[in-house]
């Protein structure tokens, strides 16, 4: 069966604490591993939920403050260590970062002394919209309104069909013709020749967005559009708007409302400030303007909700 879910690696914003590491991300889905913002700590946090860096697909660092890729050169590094003791070796990896932060992306490769064999493919974000196909969904980017360049990313599948037991039923198609309709688009049955149009009905395509320090803004809300899940950060509850505002970043209340107005289904607050100690309080703030809310916990999973 195929798994799609959020890994928490850590959820501290700027600084880390006895209870919480830089905030950091692994998104399992089918066959793609996609690590978002590796913050420092990120390769001790795969260890410790299972998570195999050798396995990624993709990073997508949404910007170039500490928090968000401190954790990039030990990711890379145990990527070069993985790659050099696989018989096949390992293929590219394309790592997403905003384009104007090149300088800051070379510095994190080459943080240390070590033999790179990371195989890295470098994939600068120079312009909003569709950056890559990976696997069987489209990874786009929209900008953030941070302090610095920052842009937000989404994971969109494809529309699709999926199958109507009672169409099926009515057609009198079951068994072993079932799997033959779907492959070859058409099956005789009893009653006749059936199409595959005639026994499905349309089924969106899941999607994911990830939009960590901003304030509220259009592209936050493109981003988030119609999502099943949407992973956006809440540094501050609704008490320090100000602030949140005087620095760029969202109360727990401002993504909730941004989450309800973007008709996102699933809401996973993270990227908590070191001020606050309880985790819950983010939820129990955003829960009166949104019904489905996950405050983020340290090395959780958190399901993608089915359609």
């Amino acid at each position: 069966m195929a798994t799609r879910e959020l890994v928490v690696l850590g959820t501290s914003s700027m600084l880390p604490t006895r209870h919480r590491a830089h905030n950091s991300y692994a998104l399992r889905w089918d066959n793609q591993l996609v690590l978002f913002d590796p913050g420092e700590g990120a390769q001790r946090g795969c260890t410790l939920t299972g998570v195999a860096i050798a396995r990624a697909t993709a990073v997508c660092v949404t910007h170039f403050h500490g928090d968000h890729c401190l954790g990039l050169p030990g990711v890379i590094q145990r990527r070069s260590f993985d790659n050099g003791a696989s018989p096949k070796g390992l293929g590219p990896l394309p790592v997403f970062y905003p384009g104007d932060g090149e300088d800051y992306f070379d510095r994190l490769h080459h943080a240390s002394i070590f033999h790179d064999t990371s195989n890295l493919q470098k994939m600068p974000i120079t312009a909003p919209g569709l950056q890559a196909s990976l696997g069987q969904f489209e990874l786009s980017a929209q900008p953030l309104e941070h302090r610095d360049t920052c842009y937000g990313y989404r994971l969109q599948e494809p529309d699709g069909l999926s199958v109507d037991g009672d169409l099926l039923a009515t057609a009198a198609i079951n068994g072993p013709d079932v799997g033959r309709l779907l492959d070859q688009g058409w099956v005789d049955g009893p009653n006749g020749r059936v199409t595959v149009d005639q026994v499905t009905v349309p089924k969106r395509g899941q999607s994911m967005a990830f939009v960590m320090d901003t304030v509220p803004c259009a592209g936050a809300l493109e981003l988030a559009r119609d999502v099943d899940m949407l992973v956006i950060e809440s540094t501050y509850l609704h008490a320090e708007v100000e602030l949140a505002r005087k620095y760029k970043h969202m109360t727990a209340r401002q993504a909730a409302e941004l989450a309800t107005e973007a008709g996102a289904r699933r809401l996973v607050l993270t990227h908590f400030s070191a001020r606050y100690h309880d985790n819950e309080v983010f939820a129990e703030e955003a829960r009166r303007y949104h019904g489905d809310v996950v405050a983020a916990d340290e090395l959780a999973t958190i399901p993608v909700p089915p359609r």
